[in-house]
């Protein structure tokens, strides 16, 4: 008798640790990594995105691939690795790929992915994506891109940060979460449209893309505050992706969400102009955050000196504080339009 009741306490007790390592996790409030969300950390690394070391980033150039070292270095100090089923953090995108369309004579490139695995649904997957390539040089003068895309890129990176250190402490997504850096958007979108027809992980498994393209500087229409973001996007497919934009920049951030340029009939087409278009042409739900253009789009005078260090800060705080809802809820958004 003795022995079986040691042996159903032993059982009882390894039935319960089993059922506590597989309790959901309390992930309701991202406010201490918000926090994490550094304007030092991102001030630092954009002045060595958009520094003339790298070339003003062409794609497939060695400045652009200098850059991409050194993000990935940036992810290695993080303790955040490639994705699973990746040998390195590379996606390699052949040149006959990147000149299909408009023969530009590209050199291969590739788009950089890292990656962080869900702890209770990690085969579906959020993308968070920026490009990282520019112009290059230009008659002699390089075109340093760092509102255009530096500033996405860095936004990405330190969003990767926050989210290790919240699995560090427990508090880790529970999807995983796919940041990626993808090359060629500014001869037509190449690097999104390679990762969408050739995903790593299967695009039905895609819950959501936020793109981060230009969120360093602000507009015209803008001129006396930059407390401000563009949306773009988010209600073309998914009701529920714009209530969780709304709903995470009233709780945390209090930014002006600006939907001028989500109208339908808006003249820019901004909604196809950056990388969340080829995630959203997969059905996938996707946000587009964007500052408008400014004086030095596409000149040599989008340097990092005139960044607004504070709206990038803060602005990488909504698209965080979004991220984090998306990787968390009980569900994924519900696609409710085509």
């Amino acid at each position: 008798m003795k022995k079986i009741i040691i042996l159903l306490i032993i059982g009882s007790a390894f039935s319960c640790k089993n059922t506590q390592s597989v309790v959901s996790k309390d992930n309701s409030d991202p406010s201490k990594y918000i926090k994490l969300i550094s304007e030092k950390d991102l001030k630092t690394m954009l002045y060595v995105v958009a520094s003339d070391e790298m070339e003003g980033r062409e794609t497939g150039s060695k400045g652009q691939k200098k850059a991409g070292l050194y993000m990935i270095e940036q992810y290695k100090k993080s303790g955040v690795s490639f994705p699973k089923g990746a040998t390195d953090y590379y996606q390699h995108i052949p040149a006959a790929f990147l000149n299909a369309k408009r023969n530009e004579n590209l050199p291969d490139s590739e788009n950089i992915w890292a990656y962080i695995e869900g702890s209770e649904k990690p085969d579906e997957v959020l993308v968070i994506s920026a490009h990282y390539d520019h112009v290059g040089i230009k008659k002699g003068e390089v075109y340093n891109g760092a509102d255009d895309d530096g500033s996405g890129t860095v936004a990405v990176i330190e969003m990767a940060k926050a989210f290790a250190k919240a699995k560090k402490d427990g508090h880790g997504p529970k999807r995983s979460i796919l940041f990626l850096h993808v090359t060629g958007e500014e001869h037509g979108l190449h690097g999104s449209r390679y990762y969408s027809e050739n995903p790593l992980f299967t695009i039905a498994n895609t819950i959501a893309d936020i793109n981060i393209d230009m969120i360093g500087r602000r507009d015209v229409e803008h001129a006396q505050t930059n407390n401000y973001v563009y949306v773009i996007g988010a209600d073309r497919l998914s009701t529920d992706l714009h209530n969780i934009v709304v709903a995470q920049n009233e709780k945390y951030t209090k930014i002006d969400l600006d939907f001028k340029f989500n109208d339908p009939k808006d003249p820019n087409h901004f909604y196809e102009r950056s990388d969340h278009y080829n995630f959203a042409k997969f059905g996938i739900p996707a946000v587009f955050f964007f500052n408008g253009v400014h004086e030095d789009y596409h000149q040599k005078g989008d340097e990092p000196q005139k960044i607004e260090y504070d709206a990038l800060t803060k602005r990488t705080q909504l698209a965080f504080s979004v991220a984090w809802d998306l990787a968390n809820r009980e569900n994924r958004p519900v696609v409710d339009k085509k």
